[in-house]
């Protein structure tokens, strides 16, 4: 499959071209990660490799095919109701597959894209408004000030903090959570995070979260035996994919996140869920922090808390955290940490995610 055109409306920083040469002879002056892409987008393979974020495992390479990732930028559009001349933000790596679908909705769909560095402040001393872009959850953090520049934003990479949905609240853009991975060449569901309604005696009232994911067109849902999420997209993926993420169906096109199968702590006998736990600790805790389980020779698995903090005073801290931790009553015994451990700087991927099992392996237990 030989690309050799793109939407008559896309524009790249400002600029239209007239041909694919001139496209690829503006982004090899302009950046170098745009370029290569680019450059492998338009060649005579059916197909580009993608690496894998690694935060859930070894990073490696898979092969996507191009035709999939244009029925991915179809479906996105469709689904935010982004046709041509959408303005929109670049500002995550190339290297990685958000970056790239980015690339690919602008040239197939007729985006105005403006490409910035791929820092943890992407909107800091812009001005322009755009109508979409995608971050991870740190660069959304970081741009509260200035979120009002776009209409609509996307976030991947991580969860965000039930601190952080509150800030977006009050906010006129529309925060979607995205859930995919690499192989489902990025999301193939959202659910919204901010300005959400619903009516109870008559009244509207505003609520903080919503705890579902809606699918994009074309995907179908279901669980396996270990209530894993299973995908069926033939427009994405010629394959089934059997997901590690423990999911409750809601509907044929809604589900609700659990965690990871791979995460599950079974400890004395009861089943822990890391990221519901992390998701209620998050209430008291103010740097990045996770949960784990080691092993104990009494209850087969003990749940532990690792927390990002440099300091001197571990048994100070540990008492403020174990008596902040007793004030959440959504926690139930077994949820409460049994051992809280402090390292200085966790290990992260490219893309700034946590890696836990590398992390883990800092403690000297």
């Amino acid at each position: 499959m030989k690309l050799d055109k793109f939407h008559k409306d896309f524009q790249l920083n400002g600029i239209s071209f007239s041909s694919v040469d001139e496209l690829l002879l503006y982004a090899h002056d302009f950046s170098d990660e745009v370029y290569r892409f680019l450059e492998t987008w338009f060649s005579t393979d059916s197909f580009i490799y993608v690496k894998t974020s690694g935060s859930t495992g070894n990073p490696k390479e898979i092969k996507l095919q191009k035709e999939q990732m244009i029925h991915s930028a179809f479906a996105t559009g469709k689904y935010f109701d982004l046709k041509e001349s959408t303005t929109a933000l670049l500002c995550l790596h190339v290297d990685f597959i958000a970056g790239k679908m980015m690339l690919v909705r602008a040239l197939s769909l007729g985006w105005h894209l403006d490409v910035v560095k791929p820092n943890s402040s992407p909107l800091k001393g812009l001005k322009k408004k755009y109508d979409f872009s995608a971050m991870v959850p740190l660069q959304l953090e970081n741009s509260i000030d200035s979120l009002h520049l776009i209409k609509k934003i996307i976030i991947g990479g991580g969860e965000v903090s039930k601190q952080l949905q509150n800030k977006l609240q009050t906010l006129s853009t529309s925060v979607f959570a995205t859930y995919g991975m690499t192989e489902t060449i990025t999301h193939i569901a959202v659910k919204k995070l901010n300005n959400l309604l619903f009516f109870q005696e008559g009244m509207t009232k505003q609520v903080l979260h919503q705890e579902y994911y809606q699918t994009l067109p074309n995907v179908e849902i279901y669980k396996d035996a270990r209530n894993c999420l299973v995908i069926v997209a033939p427009k994405i993926s010629k394959n089934v994919i059997f997901t590690n993420d423990i999911v409750q169906l809601i509907s044929d096109t809604q589900f609700q996140w659990l965690g990871r199968f791979d995460t599950v702590i079974n400890s004395g006998g009861v089943k822990l869920y890391p990221e519901r736990i992390e998701e209620k600790l998050a209430k008291i805790m103010t740097t990045r922090f996770f949960v784990a389980g080691i092993t104990d020779q009494k209850l087969g698995k003990k749940l532990i808390l690792l927390v990002e903090l440099k300091t001197n005073n571990v048994l100070e801290e540990k008492q403020f955290i174990n008596a902040e931790i007793k004030k959440i009553a959504s926690l139930s015994k077994y949820e409460i940490p049994k051992e809280i451990y402090f390292i200085a700087a966790f290990i992260e991927t490219p893309t700034k995610k946590i890696q836990r099992e590398k992390t883990l392996n800092l403690i000297d237990f």
